[in-house]
């Protein structure tokens, strides 16, 4: 079932009119909450790092 490219470009544009795009203080909200998630997922997995290596330097008595 071939479809043709300038068919094929016209439905992509009617879909394309359908979505519901993010307003531009959306977008911003939301880059935020990336940017805050990001720090606090780092901060929490550099924390865990340290009290693994730590744990495993007491174990084996690696001073």
């Amino acid at each position: 079932m071939a479809v043709s490219p300038f068919k094929f470009l016209q439905e992509v544009r009617s879909e394309t009119a359908k979505v519901t795009w993010p307003t531009r203080r959306e977008t911003t909200i939301t880059t935020i909450m990336v940017f805050v998630m990001v720090a606090v997922a780092s901060i929490f997995f550099f924390a865990a790092d340290q009290f693994i290596r730590y744990l495993v330097t007491f174990l084996l008595g690696i001073h």
